[in-house]
């Protein structure tokens, strides 16, 4: 098997992981829920991985197609930022729903958005170009968008402190260390050969996430099920909403039919297992539930996939443009 191989049958990979998960952690509930302790570590084994794979040394080339990276901004971070403040107004009475969605729906994916655009007949290239610019504006602008939509509840829902350690160490000295391990590539070929071992590591990485994530979380999702009513019609109306916001930017600068479906795809895919580690550092009385709302979005997003793959390259300019 090929890398190529092994990342042109990633999708179908993670929906195995997915249903083995979700199959383990019902029928063997107290097992599963031992995964939890894995959850961290395999999170940042995958941070590691999808960051090396992220060209932050070529940032220019992210910017240079000035049109496409504007249409991309606006959409998510203009555009989607209001779409999930109107949706998720109806959750401001239940803090730990309300957090859990603002952290997921705040922020766009940077790691199996590239695939999906690739299948969905976008530009995946200068989707991938742009990851690092997505990757550092969401990580600024995201506490920015919390204390806006949280107001009040803002400072009782997010400590600072596990906040900070959790985005620290899961996140910021992960991408530093894939930054340097990149940068000392190009000069040594030991780290040369480690970078490529490497290479082949984000989908399996990602699949062990998606298994211990699910495993572990999925009784609460369905014993908390009741309880996660309200943030499923958000979670569907983003579904149904967002690709209108990457449609909508797209049309303002004029962009053909390629990167107009890239933009529609960033819009609409979220940034679920990066966050996680921020929801599990909040404090007790709202952390399991914001997380298992995190999780959910994750399923729900997957099923949506499957229909952006055949619908955005049928609707986004279905002729070449």
């Amino acid at each position: 098997m090929t890398r190529d191989t092994l990342e042109h049958h990633q999708v179908p990979i993670y929906f195995v992981a997915v249903f083995v998960a979700v199959t383990f952690g019902l029928l063997w509930p107290l097992s599963a829920q031992g995964l939890s302790l894995w959850v961290t570590p395999a999170i940042a084994v995958l941070m590691y991985a999808m960051f090396l794979q992220i060209p932050f040394l070529e940032l220019r080339q992210a910017v240079g197609n000035k049109r496409f990276m504007a249409a991309l901004l606006l959409a998510n971070f203009i555009l989607v930022p209001l779409l999930v403040w109107g949706l998720t107004r109806g959750l401001v009475e239940r803090p730990a729903l309300l957090v859990g969605a603002l952290l997921v729906l705040l922020t766009p994916c940077i790691d199996y958005v590239v695939v999906f655009t690739h299948i969905g007949k976008g530009d995946s290239r200068s989707m991938l170009a742009a990851t690092p610019l997505l990757l550092l504006l969401q990580l600024l602008l995201l506490p920015v968008y919390l204390g806006l939509m949280l107001g009040e509840q803002s400072s009782g829902v997010v400590a600072a402190g596990p906040f900070v350690e959790a985005f620290v160490g899961l996140i910021v000295v992960p991408m530093l260390l894939a930054v340097v391990t990149s940068a000392f590539a190009r000069r040594s070929s030991a780290i040369s050969l480690w970078n490529s071992a490497w290479a082949w590591l984000p989908v399996p990485a990602m699949a062990l996430v998606l298994f211990v994530v699910l495993a572990s979380h999925i009784t609460a999702v369905v014993r908390d099920i009741n309880v996660l009513l309200p943030v499923i019609p958000v979670y569907v109306a983003f579904v149904l909403l967002a690709p209108l916001m990457g449609i909508v930017a797209a049309r303002l600068f004029a962009l053909p039919a390629l990167t107009a479906r890239a933009v529609t795809f960033s819009a609409s895919t979220r940034n679920s297992l990066v966050v996680l580690p921020l929801a599990l550092a909040l404090p007790e009385d709202v952390r399991g539930l914001a997380a298992t709302v995190v999780i959910l979005q994750t399923l729900i997003e997957l099923v949506a996939e499957l229909l952006y793959v055949r619908l955005i390259p049928a609707v986004v300019w279905p002729t070449s443009r």
